[in-house]
């Protein structure tokens, strides 16, 4: 069952047993507001669709496939890159270009499925300029090669789309900022679908129950016995 949203902000609670879908989809509808998003992404929620079509679609999948900082994978071949000292990596000091850059490289603004249009860089700037939505850059001098970003929720950061003009200059942003996250605390990096790129960084699936207890802590998560609606507190 795909619930549909309306102009109330809520969604309903992924773990009801009749949100059985495979592919993790379990509403479509709404909006993108910064209350909408906010919500979705503190609980485990993100959008997903081509902006071709009039819906969002909203995924939530019950397998979450993450990156943990302190299980970063950094082979012979990327720890001898960053030994050159090629590259150089900021954060959140670029976050328009690395947005628009995901969008349009290697043609992917019109590619079939393409999601990564206005709808959506207008929605994530507005997260970015309340610091919810953060960049990581990489640059060979004053030219950007690669890049990620995502949106932070507890002590987490939920990947949104990367992207490189270089050979591995993503895979350089994404070890960049799990290094940072382990100077700070942060528990995980949210890959949202397992690819081989990511799970030769370390990616690997963990429940529901334990994301959401790694974003938000131990007390976090209790378990639903009706069938509740998560709406924002008032």
């Amino acid at each position: 069952m795909v619930f549909e949203l309306d102009d109330k902000i809520w969604f309903p609670h992924p773990e009801m047993p009749i949100l059985d879908e495979p592919s993790g989809i379990v509403a479509i509808g709404g909006d993108l507001s910064v209350a909408r998003l906010l919500l979705a992404y503190d609980h485990g929620f993100f959008p997903w669709y081509a902006f071709k079509y009039k819906d969002i679609q909203w995924y939530c999948p019950k397998q979450r496939f993450v990156v943990f900082p302190n299980e970063i994978h950094v082979s012979h071949s990327m720890r001898t890159l960053m030994n050159k000292h090629q590259y150089r990596v900021t954060f959140n000091t670029a976050f328009d270009q690395v947005i628009r850059a995901c969008s349009t490289v290697d043609n992917r603004i019109n590619m079939e499925g393409a999601w990564l249009g206005d709808d959506i860089i207008e929605a994530y700037t507005k997260l970015h300029e309340l610091g919810r939505a953060r960049s990581v850059e990489v640059w060979r001098g004053n030219e950007l090669v690669g890049g990620l970003y995502g949106v932070t929720s507890g002590s987490g950061f939920v990947g949104e789309s990367m992207f490189s003009l270089e050979p591995n200059t993503s895979k350089l942003a994404l070890i960049a900022l799990a290094r940072q996250m382990q100077e700070h605390g942060g528990s995980l990096i949210d890959c949202q679908i397992r690819t081989h790129h990511l799970e030769t960084l370390g990616g690997r699936y963990i429940s529901y129950e334990e994301y959401i207890k790694s974003l938000h802590g131990s007390d976090a998560y209790h378990p639903w016995e009706e069938m509740l609606f998560l709406e924002p507190a008032t």
